[in-house]
């Protein structure tokens, strides 16, 4: 989607400015959030709160999944569709326009300097932690707004409100360190394989 989204925000010179790169993340962000993350967070989490009951009603993951779409229909799969859509977007909006800044930076005036894999590897890290500590609070409202708490809460904001309220603003950076070091190795991984699949692409055709 972000390449998609890239290839038509780019200038007469092939550039991507950091300001389009963090439209063109949001873009993908939002649209991961809607067709595959939320639904997907929605049963993970609902399947772990189950497993971790007493009495366990989910025999596997596809009989939790035709279980929750029975009771609660495909809506019941959407939980904290808000928080998610906020926090997948945010997070591939901030990756993209650190990385984008990043590389613009490292090639300078020409935007075709080849950036050795390394060097990627090292930015996705960079871009990675800059989204940890830029959406983790939205993270920590997303699980919630998904759980089995969900309804202590009106709505997201309701939900952030509460975290605040009774819990403090170190709540919403809960697991920060453990997410830090999983979130900047996986960016780090994915955006070296991203450039490699992009530079094997561009020899059977175009596509920048």
């Amino acid at each position: 989607m972000f390449e998609f989204l890239s290839n038509h925000m780019r200038d007469a010179q092939g550039k991507l400015d950091s300001t389009r790169g963090l439209l063109c993340g949001l873009g993908a962000g939002v649209a991961e959030a809607v067709v595959v993350v939320c639904p997907m967070e929605t049963v993970k989490v609902k399947f772990i709160h189950d497993q971790c009951s007493p009495k366990p009603k989910y025999r596997g993951f596809f009989h939790g999944v035709r279980e929750i779409v029975r009771e609660q229909g495909l809506r019941g799969t959407y939980q904290g569709l808000t928080a998610t859509v906020l926090k997948q977007g945010s997070n591939q909006a901030i990756r993209f326009f650190v990385m984008t800044s990043l590389r613009n930076w490292y090639r300078g005036p020409d935007p075709n300097k080849p950036i050795n894999p390394l060097v990627t590897g090292l930015f996705g890290a960079i871009a990675g932690a800059a989204s940890v500590f830029g959406n983790t609070p939205l993270d920590v409202i997303k699980t919630r707004m998904q759980g089995l708490e969900a309804q202590k809460y009106k709505s997201t904001w309701d939900c952030g409100c509460q975290i605040l309220r009774h819990e403090g603003v170190k709540a919403f950076y809960k697991g920060t360190v453990p997410r830090l070091g999983r979130v900047c190795l996986d960016v780090a991984i994915v955006f070296i394989i991203y450039d490699e699949v992009v530079k094997l692409l561009n020899k059977v055709w175009k596509t920048d």
